[in-house]
C-alpha cells in the first residue's frame, strides 16, 4: 500500500505500487504509474502519461511529464517511460515525447542519475548507467546510451548520439556524435582520447582497452579520411565486440563524429 501524505494530490486515476512514498505537497496527475518502492519528495511534479519502475527517487521541484517545448506538438497523447532505480534530482525536467518524431515516448534507462536542473528534452532516450550532471541540456531526439556521462553544464543538439561509455567533459557544446568508449571535451568539443577510467572501473581487460585505443589512433592520427580509416579498421583489427560496436556507430551516424584533436593530429602526421 502507498503511503500519501495529506498535502499531496493525488489523481484517482493514478496507479502506485506497493511501498510507494509521496511526501507533501507533490502532485501527481490521472495516467501515471509508479513502480514499488519509489519516492517522490515534496513538491515533485508528476503530470500525465508517465511511467515509473520501482525503487525510484524524485526529488524536490523535478517536473517529470510536461509537454514538449516543441511546436510541432498539437496535445496528442505520448508518454514519458522511466525504468528501475532511477534518482531524478531537485527542479530537473523530463517532457514527454511528441508525435511528429514518430517515436512518442522519451524514456530513462534503469539505475540512471539525472542530477538538479538537468532538462531532457522530447523524444529523447537516455540508457542504463547514465549520469547526466547538473545542469546538463539534451535537445529533442537526442540519444545517450548506457553508461555515457555528461559533465555539467554541457549543452548537447537535437539529433545527436552519445555512444555507450563515452563521457563528455562539463561545460562542452556537442554538435557531432560521440562515438562509444570515447572521452570528449575542449572548444570546441573533439576526441580527447578514450575513456580510461571508465573503462577500468567497469572491469575492462587492458587488452581490450588497448585495442580500443589503438582502433581510435587509426580513426583519428592516421591522416585518414573516415572511409578510409573505418576500412582499415575492418580489415586489420581482429572482430570483437567493440570493434563492432565503433565501425557500427559511425558508420550510422547522422550528425556526424567530433572531430579529432588539431594540436595532437598535426603533430603525429608531421
Amino acid at each position: 500500500m502507498a503511503k500519501i501524505h495529506p498535502l499531496a494530490t493525488v489523481h484517482p486515476g493514478a496507479k502506485l505500487g506497493e511501498n510507494v512514498e509521496i511526501g507533501p505537497y507533490v502532485f501527481i496527475d490521472d495516467n501515471v504509474e509508479i513502480g514499488d518502492g519509489t519516492v517522490i519528495y515534496p513538491h515533485a511534479t508528476i503530470f500525465q502519461y508517465v511511467k515509473m519502475g520501482k525503487d525510484c527517487a524524485v526529488f524536490p521541484g523535478a517536473v517529470v511529464g510536461a509537454v514538449p517545448q516543441d511546436l510541432k506538438f498539437e496535445g496528442e497523447v505520448t508518454w514519458v517511460e522511466i525504468g528501475d532505480r532511477v534518482t531524478i534530482r531537485e527542479c530537473a525536467t523530463i517532457n514527454r515525447g511528441t508525435a511528429a518524431s514518430g517515436k512518442r515516448v522519451t524514456k530513462i534507462g534503469d539505475d540512471t542519475l539525472i542530477m538538479s536542473y538537468v532538462h531532457v528534452a522530447h523524444d529523447c532516450t537516455v540508457g542504463k548507467h547514465c549520469i547526466l550532471v547538473s545542469f546538463v541540456g539534451i535537445a529533442g531526439e537526442t540519444d545517450v546510451d548506457d553508461w555515457a556521462i555528461l559533465g555539467g553544464s554541457t549543452v548537447v543538439h537535437q539529433f545527436t548520439h552519445i555512444g555507450k561509455h563515452a563521457m563528455v567533459g562539463g561545460g562542452s557544446k556537442v554538435n557531432k556524435d560521440i562515438p562509444p568508449y570515447a572521452l570528449c571535451g575542449r572548444e570546441p568539443v573533439c576526441f580527447a582520447g578514450v575513456n580510461l577510467v571508465g573503462l577500468r572501473r567497469r572491469g575492462f581487460d587492458s587488452d581490450v582497452i588497448r585495442n580500443i585505443k589503438d582502433i581510435y589512433d587509426t580513426l583519428y592520427f592516421q591522416g585518414l579520411n573516415i572511409s578510409d580509416a573505418c576500412a582499415k579498421i575492418d580489415a586489420g583489427f581482429p572482430d570483437s565486440h567493440e570493434k563492432e560496436e565503433i565501425l557500427s556507430f559511425i558508420r550510422n551516424s547522422k550528425r556526424g563524429i567530433v572531430r579529432g584533436n588539431d594540436s595532437r593530429e598535426k603533430s603525429f602526421i608531421e
